[in-house]
């Protein structure tokens, strides 16, 4: 029961980031974490400096220097997705 909670827990929150990303001008399946390390890091010409704020605020808020980075991994390899959709 407790598992279950938990991964509910997760998915809701998982949720909640996606739907602010989106209202944010972001896609709908996609973290605002994510997103701000696509612009932050790996965009190939200088970056806007919102997004270098913005990824050093988040990173900051989870108290892990690789936050964003790890959001964006997730993204890549599909970890929110439950097991079935994997």
């Amino acid at each position: 029961m407790a598992k279950t909670v938990k991964t509910w827990g997760y998915h809701v929150l998982i949720e909640i980031d996606q739907l602010f990303n989106a209202i944010t001008g972001g896609g709908a399946d996609e973290t605002l974490s994510s997103r701000t390390y696509r612009r932050a890091v790996l965009i190939q010409s200088k970056p806007k400096k919102r997004w270098r704020v913005l990824h050093k605020i988040i990173n900051g808020l989870f108290f892990d220097k690789n936050h964003c980075r790890t959001a964006w991994e997730s993204e890549i390899n599909r970890k929110q997705y439950p097991a079935d959709f994997q």
